[in-house]
């Protein structure tokens, strides 16, 4: 049975090998190279001192997905907004993990007072898209060829979700 709990330092591990996946493996980050431990540790540990929750989906001892929150933009208007990220391993896609992934960090988010969550979107994930619309996030922009990765153009969506 899959649960989801706050991740801990010795979840890191596997967070990186999801992570890393999707950074060599699909338009989900874009980014060309794999993360190091000590960078993981690093977003781990601001993500502590910013206050922002990181989830695990667990499955007999192994993590299967993880989600996170965090600033939107470094100016202090925005505040109130922040930013979400969900991951899940290449093995356990389209079983329902993300939408387990997303109902806490839209909780955490109502409980430290922010008013929107947004999610920055690769056009062609339209599992991700739908998983977003799924919970009541609304496409409000959509940038064309913003990225290059695997040797074409990507576009972006940004989804939103008005909290309170």
């Amino acid at each position: 049975m899959v649960h989801i709990r706050n991740a801990e330092e010795k979840d890191l591990p596997a967070i990186l090998a999801i992570y890393n996946d999707v950074i060599v493996n699909t338009t989900a980050v874009y980014d060309y190279e794999p993360h190091t431990p000590a960078m993981r540790l690093a977003w781990f540990n601001a993500k502590k001192e910013q206050g922002f929750p990181v989830f695990v989906a667990e499955e007999n001892g192994k993590v299967l997905g993880l989600s996170s929150i965090g600033p939107f933009r470094a100016w202090a208007a925005y505040q109130f907004s922040v930013e979400n990220s969900i991951y899940v391993a290449a093995d356990a896609r389209g079983k329902g993990i993300g939408k387990m992934l997303m109902p806490p960090i839209i909780d955490a988010a109502r409980q430290l007072g922010m008013h929107t969550m947004l999610a920055g979107i690769d056009a062609s994930n339209e599992a991700s898209i739908q998983l977003h619309k799924d919970f009541g996030f609304e496409e409000v922009a959509h940038f064309k060829q913003v990225g290059w990765k695997f040797g074409r153009w990507l576009d972006l969506k940004f989804l939103q979700l008005i909290i309170v």
